[in-house]
């Protein structure tokens, strides 16, 4: 069976307090696991803002997680809004304590697809915006601050058709590390979770997949991993909850599956 599921945010109940009157930003919180991740930590105590490029449903996103929650249009890939967000984030809050970097394009397009303008747009978003927003929000962080970072099980498994998004989720993988040997000696964790197959609105708007290819692919998925169904969001939400808690004090550098078993066997 899945996950448990997290109460309605409407209910005021807090599954507890491990982030009480912490500050956690969620870039790409409006939808799949950054908004079941956002509620989780809103219902944990957290003030939490989230971030995404579509103002419809960053302000529904921002409805159903409650507890203050706010929400600023900001694309990852534009150097601009990343600098935007992080200025207006350090005159609200002055601080950040958990940075959960989620946002994210998939691609499935053939190698003799592929054009510059599609490379383009998955490494801008999955690895340019991704380094770009921990070195902005970085001089908000301090001792004891922890970044997790959103990778794909693509960066450990051949995918036909998956080149151009498992070579930027392979970059963010080494990113990962890399953030995490510079920052140790700061006392900021970084860590990477990993999705399987998720049950996420961005299979829908892939590029490359056109929607009646979908059915088909997600019946791959699940006969792919051998727990023999999708995961969700919010047993991915509960990883990265762990993560950026004290709870994971002694962890950092890792790359954390989440996959039902499909990159390990």
């Amino acid at each position: 069976m899945p996950g448990r599921a997290l109460p309605d945010a409407t209910e005021g109940e807090y599954l507890g307090l491990r982030f009480e009157s912490k500050v956690a930003v969620v870039l790409g919180g409006n939808s799949g696991i950054g908004l079941a991740a956002a509620k989780a930590f809103a219902l944990e105590g957290a003030r939490v803002i989230i971030t995404g490029r579509d103002p419809d449903t960053l302000r529904s996103a921002a409805r159903e997680i409650g507890h203050g929650a706010v929400a600023h249009r900001s694309d990852i890939s534009n150097l601009g809004d990343i600098e935007s967000l992080f200025a207006q984030v350090r005159a609200d809050h002055g601080r950040i304590d958990v940075l959960f970097v989620n946002a994210g394009v998939g691609a499935f397009l053939p190698i003799e697809a592929v054009t510059e303008a599609d490379w383009d747009r998955v490494q801008n978003t999955n690895l340019k915006g991704v380094f770009f927003s921990v070195q902005k929000a970085l001089p908000l962080m301090s001792k004891g601050a922890a970044i997790v970072l959103t990778g794909s099980i693509g960066a450990l498994k051949g995918i036909p058709t998956g080149s151009v998004y498992s070579a930027s989720k392979a970059g963010l993988r080494a990113l990962g590390r890399s953030f995490a040997a510079e920052l140790v000696e700061r006392g900021i964790r970084v860590n990477v979770v990993s999705p399987g197959p998720t049950e996420t609105p961005i299979i829908n708007r892939t590029g490359g997949l056109p929607p009646e290819a979908i059915p088909a692919l997600r019946e791959q998925m699940i006969a792919n991993t051998p727990m023999k169904r999708m995961g969700t969001p919010e047993e991915v939400a509960e990883t990265v909850l762990f993560l950026a808690s004290d709870a994971a004090s002694f962890v950092t550098g890792i790359d954390f599956l989440v996959d039902g078993g499909a990159a390990s066997f």
